[in-house]
């Protein structure tokens, strides 16, 4: 009988690119449901949607991304990337099924010297990391069996706005640009990161009747930062404009990133038998799946 999985945050980067690459997946169906029929502002309407539901697991795509907007409305950020989140995990503990949730780099306040491993300290220094934070919590205590939490960072895709698809419109437009150079971390192609996700829910060791709850680290593999990438984007696509690189001081935002936020893959990899593409090989299928489109 084929798993039923089902996918919120179908209309983000990770929730098209996954829509993508499970049509030829045998022995699965994959359910994307859209904010009409699952709204996770909406208690009543997370509750109203699966009750009527058979399902085996749930992947968590969705959340309140908007880094700078969270620090101006941190209601709605708890909303989704916590409290909805409590309640997905704990419908999928009262049913016995599987839930795999996406988190963020942002946990970390970004001041380590060396790749993050998920036992470090967390310590998030703005409303969009403490609302994942909290979620990545709620889930470990609703669930302490048959979850898998994925940290991630610096997401681009073919889909949606994006870092990739912002400096392709304004590499056209201008002759130079200034580009963040002190912050460090390793772009995540949301492709591979499906793609990852489809490996772990078809992996023996998530199909056991039961296993602990852990939390990994993905992202594309190397290090750059948002100036080296955006040079390899130009690079990559032939565009003639030059780059500049300036300090995080000099481009002040509401939210504050963090400096650094590698994160050390090790244990998903090991875990799970898993190969990662270079971060600058992702690039290149991004930007000729953009072209395609």
């Amino acid at each position: 009988m084929p798993k039923t999985i089902i996918v919120t945050g179908g209309s983000g980067q990770l929730g098209q690119s996954l829509r993508g690459l499970v049509g030829s997946e045998v022995g699965c169906q994959y359910l994307f449901p859209s904010r009409e029929q699952l709204d996770l502002t909406d208690s009543v309407s997370i509750d109203a949607f699966f009750e009527e539901k058979t399902f085996d697991i749930i992947i968590n795509c969705a959340a309140h991304t908007a880094v700078d907007q969270a620090e101006s409305e941190p209601e709605l950020a708890d909303q989704v990337n916590h409290l909805a989140v409590k309640k997905l995990a704990k419908i999928a503990s009262s049913r016995q099924v599987r839930f795999i949730h996406i988190s963020t780099d942002y946990v970390f306040n970004g001041e380590n010297f060396k790749p993050y491993i998920e036992s470090d300290e967390v310590a998030p220094q703005g409303v969009y990391g403490l609302s994942k934070l909290r979620g990545e919590q709620a889930v470990e205590a609703s669930m302490p069996t048959n979850a898998v939490i994925i940290r991630t960072s610096w997401v681009y895709s073919e889909f949606g706005n994006n870092f990739v698809k912002t400096m392709l419109k304004l590499g056209e437009q201008r002759e130079k640009l200034n580009v963040i150079y002190d912050q460090v971390g390793t772009p995540t192609y949301a492709g591979d990161l499906a793609q990852a996700i489809i490996h772990i829910v078809n992996a023996e060791g998530f199909n056991q009747p039961e296993f602990g709850t852990a939390v990994y680290h993905y992202s594309n593999e190397g290090v750059c930062s948002w100036y080296d990438f955006a040079n390899a984007i130009f690079e990559l696509s032939a565009i003639d404009c030059r780059v500049g690189p300036i300090e995080t001081k000099d481009y002040p935002t509401p939210a504050k990133r963090p400096h650094y936020s590698v994160l050390n893959k090790a244990k998903i990899k090991r875990t799970y038998a898993m190969r990662i593409p270079y971060w600058k090989e992702a690039l290149q299928r991004c930007l000729y799946a953009l072209k395609e489109k």
